[in-house]
């Protein structure tokens, strides 16, 4: 179950970061990509307990995030329900689960009335196991952000 959760931090990390962009140094409309962005997640935490509790968070930490970072508050969620992976989903690709296709943790493909984890992907092989652990992708995501299109 963490390598599920696991992957599911990873995999909405990539999303974000494929379409991440910056200001150009130019002052061109053309925008360079960072080499990495991170999205933090904290389930179950509301957004105010960053601020009613930051005398008590370290210089390194939490603080640092809100002085340093990007933090999306006062945000609302426009679907049902409320799970781990249609959240992650809609944060990371700006979408509602009607548009990106993740619906739930795990869901039913209605061609075949199989039920499937929201990555599971049997097309794909696991990189350094011979587990089906890790037989996991993005395949279930119909979003892909205008940005990265050319990538693929």
């Amino acid at each position: 179950m963490k390598i599920r959760y696991l992957f599911l931090v990873v995999f909405a990390t990539v999303v974000c970061s494929s379409g991440a962009q910056t200001k150009s140094q130019q002052g061109h409309t053309t925008l360079l990509r960072p080499k990495l962005v991170v999205g933090i997640v904290v389930d179950q935490m509301r957004w105010d307990f960053l601020y009613r509790y930051y005398d008590r968070y370290e210089t390194g930490g939490f603080k640092r995030l809100l002085n340093e970072g990007f933090s999306c508050e006062n945000t609302d969620i426009y679907y049902v329900p409320t799970l781990t992976a249609v959240g992650h989903t809609s944060i990371y690709t700006g979408s509602v689960p009607a548009i990106h296709g993740i619906t739930g943790n795990d869901f039913i493909i209605q061609a075949t009335g199989k039920s499937v984890y929201c990555t599971g992907d049997t097309t794909v092989q696991t990189v350094g196991s011979t587990s089906n652990a890790g037989l996991m992708s993005p395949r279930n995501l119909l979003v892909i952000s205008r940005s990265s299109k050319s990538d693929f």
